[in-house]
């Protein structure tokens, strides 16, 4: 395609950008214009290492061949049908698929799938489940979810309502949550190679929380087991284990948030496979479809799901849905993502390159200004000691800097968060760290 120069870039001023700081990047606009395997390009033509497979979304690196044909032939054979009372063959074929794919394997019984069309919506479906399971069962007046500090959930009422990011929570009604604290503590962990030594003992604020609003008023508790979005946040040993036990010995349901960490991010299918902790529900997006087509699944366990089952066989039993659940389009570019997971080994291959991975990142501990290294599967963070007076000033100009130098990083707050492709070669990934270092070592 003809490359647009910048000074011929599209007019800006009408799309209101997501989680951006819009003036400042209309300013001097970052513009993506292609992609393909591990690389975007730009509208000036300049190549762009990808160093966080999109949005943490493309797992499969970009314009994969086999999904683009899939979702062709879809749109001419059938582009729309309700999922309401109605039904088609794509939808019952993607669950099935999914169902033989899902978390914990066979012997965890999560496979019942609810279609949803994002991680938001993903996360208020799952919320709104765990109530009415309770509700179904004769335990109404658990109402109540529990979250943690620094979670992050999506943006809808629900997700902000467990979520523990105060920008996403303070200037909106939320529905009654509480939040367990979170488990990040650089000074017992800093530089941890793997999961954290310290803090499994922050799972017992699930029996302060009980203590405090009493069990017969909870429904769930809901954590990531890893915290993508907050900076790459990792359980401590023995965490998740305690946070399930305690759940059990109360009648809490267990979620799991695996927008981010589900389909191969930790070396595992899924990071209830590689913590080895079962949970009652698992919220999964972004690489369900590999980033093509928006869309999102709740894996249900045959409890929670039979347990709605209930009451005349004519009356729906959740009134709950979308109208693009199911899509028939998304279920195509998921059955091809799947396919193409399958076939090249990518919801495992992240555990061949994990020590590798590893040890590139933690090389540049003693560069300029990192306080923190953070580590687990193919995810990497790097935390920096903040300017005086300035939060995110120092990351964001790394994040500008590796960008011109052709390589794009994520950054919140003062945190790098790195998430290649599960596609990246070793010598991408030593791009992408020595792209950073330099970056860092021109940091202010």
């Amino acid at each position: 395609m003809d490359h647009r120069s910048k000074s011929n870039a599209p007019v800006l001023d009408n799309f209101w950008m997501p989680f951006t700081a819009n003036r400042q990047f209309k300013a001097t606009p970052r513009l993506l214009a292609e992609a393909e395997g591990m690389y975007y390009t730009d509208i000036d033509g300049n190549k762009v290492l990808d160093g966080t497979a999109g949005l943490w979304c493309c797992n499969a690196g970009h314009g994969r061949k086999k999904i683009v044909e899939a979702v062709e032939r879809q749109l001419r054979t059938l582009d729309f049908a309700p999922t309401f009372q109605m039904g088609h063959p794509v939808a019952f074929d993607f669950a099935a698929k999914l169902a033989a794919n899902a978390p914990g394997g066979a012997a965890a019984g999560l496979d019942r799938v609810f279609f949803t069309g994002s991680g938001s919506e993903s996360v208020d479906t799952a919320l709104k489940i765990a109530i009415a399971y309770q509700r179904a069962i004769g335990q109404g007046t658990r109402t109540r979810v529990i979250g943690r500090e620094k979670g992050y959930h999506g943006v809808g009422f629900g997700g902000i309502s467990v979520g523990g990011l105060v920008n996403n929570r303070r200037m909106f009604p939320q529905i009654p949550a509480d939040h367990m604290r979170h488990t990040l503590d650089i000074e017992r962990n800093g530089f941890s190679k793997g999961l954290p030594e310290h803090g499994v003992e922050l799972a017992e604020d699930l029996e302060r929380l009980v203590a405090l609003h009493g069990a017969e008023t909870i429904a769930a508790v809901i954590v990531e087991p890893m915290s993508g979005s907050a900076g790459v946040i990792l359980p401590p040993k023995g965490y998740l284990e305690r946070v399930r036990a305690i759940a059990d010995k109360y009648g809490i349901l267990l979620i799991f948030d695996e927008v981010i960490t589900g389909f191969g991010r930790l070396g595992t299918p899924f990071a209830t496979d590689y913590f080895g902790v079962t949970p009652d529900l698992v919220t999964t997006a972004k690489g369900i479809t590999n980033g093509t087509i928006p869309m999102g699944a709740v894996f249900a366990s045959r409890k929670v799901y039979d347990g709605l089952m209930v009451g005349p066989e004519n009356a729906i039993e959740l009134f709950h849905g979308y109208t693009y659940s199911g899509h028939p389009v998304a279920c195509a570019a998921g059955l091809a993502t799947m396919e193409i997971y399958e076939e090249e080994g990518l919801l495992t291959r992240a555990a061949g390159l994990a020590d590798y991975w590893q040890e590139a990142l933690h090389s540049l501990k003693g560069l300029p200004h990192v306080i923190d290294i953070r580590n687990i599967g193919l995810v990497g963070a790097i935390e920096l000691a903040p300017r005086d007076g300035a939060l995110g000033t120092r990351a964001y100009d790394v994040f500008v800097d590796c960008f011109r130098k052709g390589t794009l990083i994520r950054v919140t707050g003062d945190i790098i968060a790195l998430s290649p492709p599960l596609i990246v070669e070793k010598d991408q990934i030593d791009r992408i760290v020595s792209t950073l270092a330099d970056a860092l070592k021109r940091a202010a």
